[in-house]
């Protein structure tokens, strides 16, 4: 595929406590799925690693939140590549943009890594308190 058509992708997590993103094309809210900031084992940890996400994305809601995300993550990037489109810009929130944020964000990366999209991924709050 010819890269300079390619639709590039931008996703990043981030913290709404932080004050929400502008220019993005899609926001989503994700602070209904469990927090792992509760669980004192968890709380120091971020959403890259494997036991957090698994708390958040194995969840009852997480399971259901995917169930319906990944089809529509795939519409949107087929839909924004037939319209030409050149970046696509999603931001995914919660509350400190720590921990479920970052674990959506990351299944969302492992989804779009397989279709034919330049990917950038970036944690904007991920190291704050």
């Amino acid at each position: 595929m010819d890269t300079t058509r390619q639709l590039r992708v931008i996703l990043f997590s981030f913290g709404f406590k932080y004050g929400t993103p502008v220019g993005i094309n899609q926001l989503w809210d994700v602070r209904f799925l469990p927090n792992p900031y509760w669980v004192s084992e968890l709380r120091p940890r971020n959403g890259t690693d494997s036991e957090v996400a698994e708390y958040v994305l194995a969840s009852q809601a997480g399971l259901a939140f995917w169930q319906h995300l990944q089809p529509l993550l795939l519409f949107l990037v087929k839909e924004n590549m037939a319209a030409d489109k050149k970046t696509l810009r999603i931001g995914i929130g919660c509350t400190g943009g720590r921990h479920r944020s970052v674990a959506v964000t990351e299944k969302i990366a492992a989804l779009l890594s397989q279709q034919s999209v330049q990917l950038t991924v970036f944690h904007q709050d991920i190291a704050r308190d």
